[in-house]
Formats: C-alpha cells, structure tokens, sequence
C-alpha cells in the first residue's frame, strides 16, 4: 500500500481542465466506483479519476506519478485478479472511454478503452459483423484484448489481438503514441499478450468479420456420464471445422425450461456447441453430440450478440480461477479432469471447463508473445461462491484441478484466466524468449515499473 495522504493542491490542480469525474473516499458514489466483478477484492483508492477524455488519462497518469501514487487502470474490471484498484493509489477509470465507431466498408470497428464486449458487440451487429469477442459480454475489451483475447470463436476467427490494427495507449511519461504494424512496431508487438504492462490503451481498432447468427446447442447429461461424453466430445473436436467452438465442463444448471427438474441445483456434465453460421453445415458438425442421448438441453439459431450474452458470470461473488494448457488430452488426462469435478462447491455457478484448441488460433504465424496458442486443450476451472466461509475449499478445489492435469500441461498459460499466482508463472506463460523481448519494450515505455499491478513484467 502507498501513502493515502493526498495534496490538497494536487487534487486541486487535477479537477482543473479534468473532463470527467474525480473522486475521493468521502464522496458520494464511491464505494459504487471501487466495486469490482470479483467481490473477493474489497480495496480503497485514495483517488478514482474517471476519465472522460485522452487528455484526461494522461492528466492522471502525470498526477499518480507525481505524487508518488500506485496507479491501477480499469476498464471492464472484469479481471479475476482484481488488479483495477490499488489501496491507497490511484485508478485510471477508462469506463467513460467507451464510444465506438464502425466503418462497415473498411471493415473495421474502433473501440474505446472502457467499453465491455457487450457494447461493442451491440454496435456491429446491425451492419452483420462482429469483431471477436470472448466468452461474457461484461468483459472489459482492454484488458481481453490485451491479454491476448481468447474467445468462443477463436478457431474460426484467430484471437482478439490477431484482429488488431491499431491501438492508441498513454505511457509512464504522460504521452500520448499510436501503435501499429509500421508505428512503434515493438509497443505493437508487446500489446499483443504483454497484459497492460506498457501504458493506458485508451482505444482500439479492429478487424470486423461478417457473421449475424450462430448455431448453438447447450446438451445436459448426469454427471456419472461424463467421462463416456468429454472422450466423445475430444473425438469430435479432433475433426470438426474450424467454425466449431465451445467446451466441455461440470456445472450446477440453474432452473431453465431446457434443464429437467432433477437436474436442477444439481452437479451436471454439459457440452457446449457453438457454430458461426447456421444451416446444414451447422447440423453436421453438431451431429456427433446431438446423437448421444443428452438428458436436458436447447438448440438455437440466435444472433451472435445475443449469445455473447447468455453466459455472463452473475456479479457480486467472490472468484478464483486458473488455467492449464495442455500439449494433449489422452484417456488419463480426461480420467483426472473428471474425477476433480466430485470437489466442486455445489450448488455454485463455478465452473470446471474444457477447452479446445485448434484452427485460426493455432495456425496464425505471428511471432506474438502468446504460446499458449498452440495448446489442443486448455483446462480452466473456474470457482465463484458466495460466502466466505468457502474460500479455502473453492481454492484449493482450483489448485487442485491444476495438480491433477499437471502432467500434460505445456507450462503456458492465457494471463487472463489466471489471478496472481506469482511471477515465475508469468514468465512461464509468456516464454523466457518472449518475456526477455517484453521486458525490453517495459524498460523503454516504462522504466520506472510505474504500471505494475497487472502480471507484472519488470523492466531491466
């Protein structure tokens, strides 16, 4: 924690020309604009500078830095590790930063820094294309994109930063840069999984694809079922087009027209099918799933954005997460994935999911800092409860999952999915060669490790 002790003259010389909203403990709203997503993080900015404006941010990035304040930036705060506020510091708040611009004959979208997967996915829909998103529309575009950005869609689409032409980020000094391909080319490359690590991104531009509606079908089974379904479900990954994404995954089905009485409140297996397009091509591909016999379920022809939606993590619960990216997934890795589901904390919305890899993802041939891309199967239990009385059993539960599936794991990992779980893991996650290439970029961007509550990359 820093000093909480702020100069009168300072705050003072920060509302002036300030476009947006300062805020301080004793004002009202703020307990409302330090509240994150993950209700395990309870921190007390000293400042909250809701910026309204480029100039803004940079105005609070000097002032945090003047004043010797720990600075955290948030936009979505959707983060598990709850890294969007600092006790005692400062909070770039980009949440205002949220306008977005289609340019339909392009084919591209720019996106503010604060805004969520659900307005930007709102503003393309009605020119039928999207840019790829994630997995909830509540998530913050920034730090996803940042992190890399994987997505429901990722093997048809590649990753969200694979889709990334240009993003405009303030630095440690208070300056403003524009990063492209041909611009500050390393800042570029380093924004492309390097996590917030090189300034305040304060917007983004993207490539769009055409795509209005997709197939999905959500199929329910008990969970003494599961074993016999994750394997048919891997072999029907290992064949199926690259429009085909989803997971695998154990949950508790809340009460739905498509969940049977019985299963309600209840551990259940699921697959999760979703295709970009609809018609006979969608059919065929779920055809493997639908034909083994699921005990609840739905299948649907739904606008994209409508889907991006259906999946969104209730808020106010406290969350755990990790990840393990695995280099296969044989019988014994699926017999480990499965039996750990028996320690899940039910009922609860926690979630014990796996992923497949594969297509657009896997076959990009960028040089990015993202080697967990290459993985056919990612793990990613995701634990969310409510009281705290099960804080140690929900995370232990996680870290369990992790030990279990260890011995198939690549060692990377998507930052995103993960809280702090220390820098080694970080540097594992990146790649040693990667991580020494990003901390190059760190030292000339920010040499002071001014931006450092994020998985931290230290400068050299």
């Amino acid at each position: 924690m820093t000093s909480t002790h702020i100069d009168a003259a300072a705050v003072t010389d920060l509302h002036a020309g300030f476009a947006g909203d300062v805020i301080q403990p004793d004002d009202p709203g703020y307990d409302e604009a330090r509240t994150l997503f993950n209700a395990m993080i309870d921190r007390r900015p000293a400042l909250i500078a809701q910026c309204a404006s480029d100039d803004d941010v940079a105005r609070a990035v000097r002032t945090g830095r003047d004043l010797g304040l720990e600075i955290a930036v948030r936009g979505g705060g959707h983060g598990v590790a709850g890294t969007a506020l600092s006790d005692g510091g400062l909070v770039v708040d980009l949440r205002r930063l949220n306008a977005i611009t289609v340019d339909p004959e392009a084919g591209t979208v720019r996106v503010g820094g604060g805004a969520t997967m659900a307005l930007m996915d709102r503003a393309t829909e009605p020119y039928g294309m999207i840019a790829m998103g994630g997995r909830v529309s509540t998530t913050g575009v920034g730090g996803f994109t940042l992190g890399g950005g994987s997505g429901w869609l990722e093997r048809k689409y590649g990753l969200a930063c694979d889709n990334l032409l240009e993003v405009e980020v303030v630095t440690a000094a208070g300056e403003k840069v524009r990063a492209t391909a041909e611009e500050n080319p390393d800042l570029f490359w380093a924004l492309h999984g390097g996590g917030g690590n090189f300034g305040v991104a304060t917007s983004f531009t993207f490539r769009l694809h055409e795509l209005a509606t997709v197939t999905l079908a959500f199929l329910l089974w008990p969970p003494e079922a599961g074993p016999e379904i994750a394997a048919a479900y891997r072999d029907t990954m290992a064949d199926a087009p690259d429009e085909l994404g989803g997971a695998a995954l154990y949950l508790t089905p809340p009460p739905e027209e498509f969940v049977p009485e019985e299963m309600v409140g209840k551990l259940a297996f699921a697959t999760l099918l979703i295709y970009a397009g609809t018609g006979a091509d969608a059919d065929a591909a779920l055809a493997p799933m639908m034909q083994l016999g699921h005990t609840g379920g739905v299948v649907l022809e739904m606008p994209y954005a409508d889907m991006q939606c259906m999946f969104d993590d209730p808020p106010g619960l406290r969350n755990y997460w990790s990840a393990e990216y695995l280099h296969g997934c044989p019988d014994e890795a699926l017999a480990a994935f499965t039996v750990r589901a028996r320690e899940m904390v039910v009922p609860s919305p926690s979630l014990h999911t796996l992923i497949p890899g594969g297509g657009a993802m896997a076959s990009s041939g960028s040089d990015y800092p993202i080697p967990w891309r290459n993985a056919p199967w990612v793990v990613h239990p995701l634990a969310l409860w409510e009281d705290e009385a099960d804080d140690e059993r929900a995370i232990a539960w996680v870290h369990n999952v992790r030990a279990a599936v260890k011995p198939w794991s690549t060692g990377a990992v998507y930052l995103n999915f993960i809280g702090d779980e220390g820098r080694g893991r970080v540097e594992a996650g990146l790649g040693a060669r990667n991580h020494q290439r990003l901390a190059d970029v760190k030292t000339r961007y920010d040499p002071g490790n001014l931006f450092h509550l994020n998985h931290n990359i230290r400068p050299n």
